[in-house]
């Protein structure tokens, strides 16, 4: 165990995909999760399948008011909070020349100003408690450049990068460690509903070109769980302030990989 035993986790969009595995792999190693989503049913249908260690709480992250919401339900769940994961987000296709303010609005709300709002929440908290906390926000490899259909999302992950540094500037005196994970392409239901819908036939996700994926596959919810389990964990301390690349190659300085 990694110092999670016992801790108090919330994690944002967790009753599926990447946030359900990241749910499973904290609540193996010792720590408590409230897993959140929008709907009851499926956050509660989560929370079954989890067994104990979890908690379950609602609300749209878009409405400025969720984030202390989700937060206090931590805390009145567990008696407190330890660990805060932004990883709730959308990622909806756009198209240059086409923005909208309602879209670009949308997508800042849910991917952006929700994440400073729970890591707000979260700080009010951990300094009540007077004994620190960890903060992860999930971003992605998007965030340094983006596909020309996800402009606007990768401008709110671009965003996100400023966001953990500044608030790992501040908090540091305070033992309040914020850090990022740069998420690359990861399968999930959601990411092979929307390559099938784009052409792709089932099975795609093993047998990506090696440009995208040197090990002719895309990552497993459950790696990326593994990752954010250490940055939330002791073993990580006192790092902060750090945007970690989970991806398969080094994304500075990279050539066109060939066979």
């Amino acid at each position: 165990m990694r110092g999670l035993a016992g801790k108090a986790i919330l994690v944002t969009g967790s009753s599926a995909g990447i946030g359900y595995a990241m749910a499973e792999r904290l609540i193996a190693e010792g720590a408590k999760v409230m897993v959140h989503c929008r709907d009851a049913a499926e956050v509660e249908q989560a929370c079954r399948v989890l067994g104990g260690g979890c908690a379950s709480a609602t609300g749209d992250l878009a409405e400025p008011a969720t984030a202390q919401a989700i937060v206090d339900a931590t805390v009145r769940a567990f008696g407190r909070i330890d660990g805060l994961v932004n990883n709730a987000g959308i990622y909806p296709r756009g198209i240059l020349g086409e923005t909208t303010a309602d879209f670009f609005d949308h997508v800042f709300a849910v991917n952006t100003r929700a994440p400073l709002l729970c890591a707000e929440a979260a700080i009010g908290a951990f300094r009540l408690q007077k004994s620190g906390g960890s903060i992860v926000t999930v971003g992605s490899i998007n965030a340094w450049c983006g596909q020309s259909n996800l402009t606007v999302y990768s401008m709110s992950k671009g965003a996100l990068m400023t966001m953990t540094r500044n608030l790992a500037n501040t908090l540091g005196p305070e033992r309040i460690f914020v850090n990022q994970l740069n998420v690359g392409w990861t399968f999930t239901a959601n990411e092979d509903a929307t390559q099938q819908r784009e052409g792709k036939l089932p099975g795609w996700e093993n047998n990506v070109p090696i440009e995208f994926a040197p090990t002719g596959r895309i990552m497993q919810p459950d790696e990326i769980a593994a990752h954010t389990a250490f940055w939330l964990s002791e073993d990580s301390q006192p790092v902060s302030g750090q945007i970690y690349e989970v991806e398969q190659y080094p994304l500075m300085g990279r050539g066109r990989a060939s066979d």
